[in-house]
This record gives structure tokens, C-alpha cells and sequence, in this order.
């Protein structure tokens, strides 16, 4: 049986939020450091984080643990871009990916499991996480997106592929609060109040 590898997107280009977000102070850690964090202590069986901007900067203040880091020179076209860097280092014997911002710290470990523990029993195409019905992040595709996965170009790219195909995807229900996405200060500062309130 194949592996189960999170890819964390980190290489995002924070144009909204000007200085780069993933190394913002997030509890003892960065943002960036927090998802790490959260999916290396989750049950994917390897982690791929990709790196764009700020890489440098990221690569001395984050603690990767058991990641594999990669770097997207093709950062400022766009999310997908970085799918693309990160579905390159994933291996020959990859079953299934699943997908993380790194600007979501506030997806927890117990989150992620409970995702792979959604799609295992049937191995769906797809599954997307519903947070009291509201879709978000973590996404698993299984080895027959991919294809259509390298397909991708842009941002928001893999949102359209799924509302493309909705009865090819499954959700995993969550009873929490969809965990906030950082663009600007304002989410910053909502994704602290989250943490703090969750943990």
C-alpha cells in the first residue's frame, strides 16, 4: 500500500499582507512553523513543505522535523505552482496527498487525522474538510486526481477542480469552526484568538 504525503504550501507571495506572513510569531513558533508542526505530528506518513518567498529567512526560524523541503522558484504565478514543486518531491509510491496552507496554522493535528481517517475506508477521488458545513482545508486526492492535479495553473485552482466534479467528492464532517486563513492583519489576529480559544 502506498503513502499518504502532506504537501504544506509555504511559498506564498503575502502581497495583500506585505511583510512575509509565514514567518509571523505564532505561540512559541512562526505561522509557518505551527502547520509544520501540526502535520508532522499528524499520521500522514511523510510531509513535503514547499518554499518560495522568504525562503531563506524560513529555512533558519522553522523546526521542519521530518519534512522533506522543496522550493517553488515559480512562486509568483501562482498556488499552483507550488502544488506542482511539491507533487514533484512526493515519490513513485505516493497513494494519496493532502493539501496545506501555510498561512492555517489553526488546523489542528486532530483535524488532519480525522481526514485520513475519512477517506481511508473508501478511498474516494477526493475529500474536503466541512467545518460545521463549511468547506475548507485539509484536501486529500487520491492518486487518480493527479493528473488532473498537474493540470493546474493559477490561484484558487484546486477550489475549481473540485466544485468541477462535486459528486466525486467526499466531506469529513468537523464540529469546530473553520480555522482561519491569514491575508491580512486583521486574520492574523483572528487566527491567534482562535488558537488560543481551541487549545
Amino acid at each position: 500500500m502506498g503513502s499518504i504525503v502532506g504537501i504544506v504550501l509555504g511559498a506564498g507571495r503575502s502581497s495583500r499582507f506585505g511583510t512575509p506572513k509565514q514567518l509571523l510569531p505564532f505561540g512559541d513558533t512562526t505561522m509557518l512553523g505551527q502547520v509544520v508542526r501540526n502535520a508532522d505530528a499528524s499520521g500522514l506518513d511523510r510531509v513535503v513543505v514547499v518554499l518560495g518567498r522568504a525562503s531563506r529567512e524560513l529555512r533558519a526560524s522553522v523546526d521542519f522535523g521530518r519534512a522533506v523541503v522543496v522550493e517553488n522558484t515559480a512562486y509568483g504565478t501562482g498556488c499552483a505552482s507550488s502544488l506542482l514543486a511539491g507533487m514533484d518531491a512526493v515519490g513513485e509510491d505516493c497513494e494519496a496527498l493532502m493539501l496545506l496552507l501555510g498561512d492555517q496554522p489553526g488546523v489542528r493535528v486532530e483535524f488532519i487525522d480525522s481526514v485520513l481517517s475519512g477517506w481511508r475506508p473508501s478511498r474516494p477521488w477526493a475529500c474536503v474538510t466541512s467545518y460545521g458545513g463549511e468547506l475548507g482545508h485539509p484536501f486529500v486526492f487520491a492518486r487518480e486526481a493527479f493528473e488532473e492535479l498537474r493540470g493546474l495553473h493559477g490561484d484558487k485552482a484546486v477550489w475549481k477542480l473540485i466544485e468541477a466534479y462535486p459528486q466525486r467528492v467526499h466531506r469529513v464532517e468537523i464540529e469546530a469552526p473553520l480555522p482561519p486563513d491569514v491575508d491580512t492583519q486583521e486574520d492574523y489576529e483572528l487566527a491567534l484568538d482562535h488558537w488560543r480559544r481551541g487549545a
